[in-house]
């Protein structure tokens, strides 16, 4: 078997009603607050994630990363204090699962199920190395498993219906972390947001930062559903 062939080959695409189905199934995780509890965790790993990689591209050193069970996360990484490297090490979590999302379903518009599929494996394994506390081990072994068993045991048909319901989750789910954030600061909560931080930081309003986390989100749930559904 030619694996360089396998990944950058084309599938075939799905049904247009199995794409909409997975959709509505991502839609029903994202919805009710006690599934959203549990699927959270995979929008905490990508907004850990965003902000790790950003770290690194940026010349700061990486400390590691936390994953807790109340789906909240913690980087760490080292570096100025100030200037554009802290800013968009911080800025780049929001918009992380949203545009995980996006080029996602880029990929699938093009119908590369596998190459998605073995390229968010490699991601995750890549995050691994960095998480540092029991949990967040288990929750990106966990999800990187559940990548590696789809793209190895499974057919085309089944890892073309994981990768759907994924990229929906992606973008779909990375919608409502900012609206939960805003409901946060509205009553006082979350001082130390990320918002907050980048207020402090660029002296640029919290309110802006969450209008650019929110048009992140929405503008790449809009591009993503119609590169999706084939429009």
């Amino acid at each position: 078997m030619d694996l360089s062939l396998d990944l950058f080959s084309p599938q075939a695409a799905p049904a247009e009603w199995l794409v909409i189905a997975t959709g509505v199934a991502a839609l029903a995780v994202t919805v009710p607050r006690r599934i959203w509890l549990l699927a959270r965790n995979a929008i905490t790993i990508a907004h850990e994630g965003g902000h790790g990689l950003l770290a690194l591209a940026t010349g700061r050193r990486l400390e590691g990363i936390r994953l807790h069970s109340d789906t909240s996360g913690l980087t760490v990484s080292r570096g100025r204090p100030t200037g554009v490297g802290v800013v968009l090490t911080l800025a780049a979590g929001y918009p992380a699962a949203p545009l995980l999302g996006l080029g996602g379903a880029a990929l699938l518009g093009t119908h590369r199920v596998t190459l998605l599929l073995w390229l968010a494996t490699a991601l995750l394994l890549a995050m691994l190395v960095m998480v540092r506390n029991a949990y967040g081990v288990l929750t990106v072994l966990l999800t990187g498993a559940a990548f590696l068993l789809v793209s190895w045991l499974t057919t085309p048909e089944v890892q073309s219906v994981f990768a759907y319901a994924v990229v929906w989750f992606l973008l779909l789910g990375g919608v409502r972390p900012a609206f939960e954030l805003q409901s946060k600061r509205r009553h006082g909560g979350a001082p130390d947001s990320d918002a907050d931080q980048l207020a402090r930081l660029t002296h640029v309003p919290a309110g802006v930062w969450l209008f650019f986390f929110h048009a992140v989100a929405i503008c790449s749930l809009i591009g993503g559903g119609r590169w999706l559904l084939g429009y």
